[in-house]
């Protein structure tokens, strides 16, 4: 009799535990805390079967989710948009629209309102610290591949502050100096001429045209260019800047686009070749150089280490506060 009221109660014990787990995995109800469990390998099992069960619910309800909106027809309600942490970025008082009045006012009155005003053509010269490596110099030919009406200059025991009177001698419009440490290339100078301004870039995730798969030879064609996401004042003037180096008249023909592509303040540089496929799909193909910039300080002017006047520079420590404040 003992025995039998034994497995009776047993029974009725792992029915409960069953009936108590059950109903909480269905309606969502966080699962027991799994840390107070000793023996690791039962953790580990609970933590698997706990994870596989939530997985499934999560499937389950999506296809619930997508008979419904099938049923509903033009009556479901719209897909929600996924929280990212650009859509969820901090307000910024400096955020602008391209037509607003005042902008354009500020801009046609900007040290790079001449060239958008057609008043100059670019011509560019990239030139890098003293005595470069064969690395820096390799990045130096690609990138003149990519910008047109480019000259690189090999840089040995001449002082930037010299380099510029030349350079507006022989109505030059920017240079472009590549820093480099340890024999890699860390960082970019953009300085327009005559009167400035001038923005400093750490340079990180380089990879020349041969460490690109599938890669090829650009041609001679001027580019096309594509700046997304420069959306603050700060980011108007940098994009401004950067777009003042490429040719008002792209060629279309060669099919060649460079992009600048802002993310989080972190500025990605991709050069490809597109090609319309059956009028419909379109194909790329990277030509490299391919890495992302990061903005670290723009000066008012041409570059005046001593005496030059900041717009803007970065202090990590009392700037990045919060994962979704940017600036550009």
């Amino acid at each position: 009799m003992a025995e039998n009221m034994w497995t009776s109660t047993t029974v009725l014990t792992s029915n409960n535990e069953e009936s108590n787990q059950t109903p909480a995995a269905d309606s969502g109800i966080p699962a027991p805390n799994i840390s107070s469990i000793k023996n690791k390998k039962r953790r580990m099992e609970i933590y698997r079967q706990l994870k596989t069960e939530k997985r499934k619910r999560e499937i389950k309800q999506k296809k619930l989710r997508k008979k419904e909106s099938k049923m509903l027809g033009d009556k479901a309600p719209p897909k929600q948009a996924p929280k990212t942490i650009e859509n969820l970025r901090v307000y910024d008082e400096t955020m602008v629209d391209p037509t607003d009045q005042e902008v354009m006012h500020d801009e046609a009155q900007d040290e790079m309102a001449s060239y958008f005003n057609r008043l100059t053509e670019p011509k560019i010269l990239i030139t890098t610290s003293d005595r470069p490596r064969s690395r820096t110099m390799k990045f130096c030919e690609q990138l003149k591949e990519c910008i047109p009406n480019t000259h690189v200059y090999y840089r040995r025991g001449l002082a930037l502050k010299k380099i510029i009177p030349q350079c507006k001698a022989r109505d030059y419009t920017d240079i472009i100096i590549i820093n480099e440490d340890k024999r890699i290339p860390t960082g970019l100078l953009l300085c327009h001429l005559p009167d400035g301004p001038t923005a400093h870039f750490k340079l990180t995730n380089l990879k020349l045209r041969k460490e690109i798969k599938n890669s090829s030879t650009p041609t001679e064609h001027k580019p096309e260019l594509v700046l997304n996401n420069f959306n603050t004042r700060l980011g108007h003037t940098v994009g401004r800047l950067i777009a003042s180096l490429f040719s008002h008249d792209p060629d279309f023909v060669g099919r060649r686009v460079v992009t600048f592509h802002n993310q989080r303040d972190f500025i990605f540089f991709r050069h490809h070749r597109y090609i319309f496929k059956d009028g419909k799909k379109v194909g790329l193909q990277q030509l490299g150089p391919k890495f992302t910039l990061k903005l670290r300080s723009l000066q008012k002017g041409t570059f005046d280490s001593k005496f030059g006047e900041y717009e803007w520079v970065h202090k990590r420590h009392e700037m990045e506060t919060s994962r979704r404040k940017f600036f550009l």
